[in-house]
């Protein structure tokens, strides 16, 4: 009888909570929130001050290439276990917006 009950609790310590019904798991958003209109909002020329003003400052800087910044979202849904990445990385020369590319295009729709 002992060993069935420890038996039974090492199953279920091995199993986890994922099996039950009824248990809660919560949505895993990490990295920088950009939306299409915050893309639409840059332009060519900005400084770095108004590009953080606009879109908040960047997960990642380019340790290599000052001029490069990269704004990173992912979210993993804890009901369906679906996983999303959005980047976006913004390129600087002279402390001016240069250009970008990634999943965001300015006056356009998430390509996502």
């Amino acid at each position: 009888m002992q060993k069935l009950l420890i038996a039974a609790v090492l199953t279920v310590a091995l199993t986890g909570c994922s099996g039950f019904p009824g248990v809660y798991k919560i949505d895993l958003p990490q990295g920088n929130v950009v939306t299409q209109e915050m893309v639409d909002q840059l332009r060519p020329g900005m400084t770095q001050n108004q590009v953080r003003f606009v879109m908040g400052s960047p997960l990642v800087t380019d340790t290599f290439h000052e001029g490069r910044w990269d704004y990173i979202y992912s979210m993993k849904s804890g009901s369906d276990d679906s996983y999303t990445r959005e980047r976006i990385s913004l390129y600087f020369t002279d402390g001016k917006l240069s250009g970008l590319n990634g999943d965001f295009r300015p006056g356009g729709g998430s390509e996502g």
